[in-house]
C-alpha cells in the first residue's frame, strides 16, 4: 500500500483541504500505478511551531512534505510521472510555490509489508492477491476502492 506523509509547516491546511488532497493522491497512484483505490492511505501531521528546522535554522517559511512508500517494483517513468503529479497536487491545494514542496518516493518490498493482515503482491499481482482474500475483507476493500 502506498503510504503518503504529508507534513507541514507555517501554515495550516483546513479538513477541506485535506480530504481534497488525499482524494487526488489516491486518484492519481491508482491512475499512475494501476493498483486499487483501497490500497493508498495518506495521513497528515502539521508540524509544531519553531519545531522545523534546516541548516540549523528555524523555518519561518511555510513549507511542505510529502513522503511516499510504494511498493517497489515500478519503472523510472511510472515514478517520475507520479512524482510530478503528486507536486502539482500539493502545489493547486496549497498555492505554494514549487520552492516550498519537496516530495520523496521510497520503494519497498512488497514481501516485506503487511497490510489488512497480508503480505502484499508484487506490484501487478493485485488481482490474484485480493482473489485468495477472506469474504468479508473483499466486501470492506471493495467499499474503499469506489
Amino acid at each position: 500500500m502506498p503510504t503518503y506523509i504529508v507534513k507541514y509547516s507555517n501554515f495550516k491546511l483546513s479538513k477541506k483541504k485535506e480530504k481534497k488532497i488525499a482524494e487526488d493522491i489516491t486518484f492519481t497512484h491508482h491512475k499512475i500505478t494501476g493498483a486499487n483505490k483501497f490500497f493508498a492511505q495518506v495521513i497528515f501531521e502539521k508540524n509544531k511551531k519553531s519545531s522545523h528546522y534546516m541548516g540549523g535554522k528555524e523555518i519561518k517559511s511555510s513549507e511542505i512534505f510529502l513522503n511516499g512508500q510504494i511498493r517497489s517494483g515500478r519503472s523510472s517513468r511510472i515514478k517520475k510521472q507520479l512524482i510530478l503529479k503528486l507536486r502539482e497536487i500539493i502545489k493547486k491545494n496549497t498555492k505554494l510555490s514549487t520552492n516550498n514542496i519537496w516530495i520523496y518516493l521510497e520503494d519497498l518490498d512488497p514481501e516485506q509489508m503487511i497490510e489488512y493482515g497480508q503480505i502484499l503482491p508484487k506490484s501487478g499481482g493485485e488481482k490474484i492477491w485480493f482473489n485468495k482474500l477472506p469474504e468479508n475483507l473483499k466486501i470492506k476493500l471493495k467499499k474503499l476502492d469506489n
